[in-house]
């Protein structure tokens, strides 16, 4: 008869990450991240800012049609205008990237985590996976709808465009998509400063000051500009760009390598430094 092995008592039980565990893992942290009350709140103010700010920015234009220039009148793109407001909705979104980790840093949750998943890169992939899959599906909504409402604004003028025409799929799928890889970078930016005012503020001065610092530079230098993290991503949502600035998805997938730059480093602090 086979001999069954039983740990010793007081012996620390570790669990591997099978099949099973990787599952009670991601419901793990699924719980984690509806049952916190700010979640919510975070992302109904991300979703009135895109949706509502989008709308009264697409009636100023219906309302002022008339007395704009032919000049106006050509440059503006329908698609974008509806979803500009996500320009503004993107600090709710950092502001919840920035929480989902440095609440358990702050409460001392992530002790408990990592005691029962020893594997800290796992429970990082975990996050990452659940955060980013609620983000885009609520983003994804969200732009959706301030699309269809600023169309049936503009179409007071017959200046609206359908989901179909050109670029329009592109501007609604990559303004989401814009703003759930600036949910991971700020992510990966709480696990690397575990404090919330910290990483916070490097999420401010990534999206709203280090592009005014970079207008300062002198000219020989202006190339750079294109290619830093805000300037590079909110181009999807600007519309096709300029001679100035990287096409839509370029400049998305820039964005997109800073934000996996930055979970890089939050790996390997979190499994080179104690929790």
């Amino acid at each position: 008869m086979e001999a069954t092995h039983v740990p010793p008592m007081g012996a620390a039980v570790r669990l591997t990450p099978t099949g099973r565990t990787a599952t009670n893992l991601l419901a793990s942290e699924w719980t984690k991240i509806r049952s916190v009350r700010s979640t919510y709140w975070t992302l109904i103010a991300a979703a009135a800012t895109t949706i509502g700010l989008s709308a009264i920015i697409c009636a100023v234009f219906v309302a002022q049609y008339a007395n704009l220039t032919a000049q106006d009148k050509a440059g503006f793109e329908p698609a974008s205008a509806s979803l500009t407001g996500g320009i503004l909705g993107q600090f709710a979104i950092a502001v919840l990237g920035v929480l989902v980790i440095t609440g358990e840093y702050a409460s001392g949750m992530i002790r408990t985590t990592l005691a029962a998943v020893p594997r800290r890169l796992t429970v990082l992939a975990a996050k990452v996976a659940v955060f980013g899959a609620f983000t885009l599906a609520a983003t994804m909504t969200a732009c959706f709808i301030a699309f269809f409402i600023g169309q049936a604004i503009l179409s007071a003028k017959d200046i609206g465009v359908s989901i179909a025409d050109p670029n329009a799929l592109r501007t609604v799928v990559g303004t989401a998509l814009y703003l759930t890889i600036l949910g991971l970078l700020s992510l990966g930016l709480g696990a690397l400063l575990r404090k919330t005012a910290g990483a916070i503020s490097t999420v401010v001065a990534i999206l709203f000051v280090l592009p005014v610092l970079a207008s300062f530079l002198p000219s020989s230098l202006e190339a750079i500009e294109k290619y830093l993290p805000s300037n590079a991503g909110q181009v999807i949502i600007g519309g096709s760009g300029g001679a100035d600035t990287l096409t839509p998805w370029v400049g998305l997938g820039v964005f997109g390598l800073y934000a996996v730059a930055v979970l890089g480093a939050a790996a390997f602090t979190l499994v080179h430094r104690d929790a």
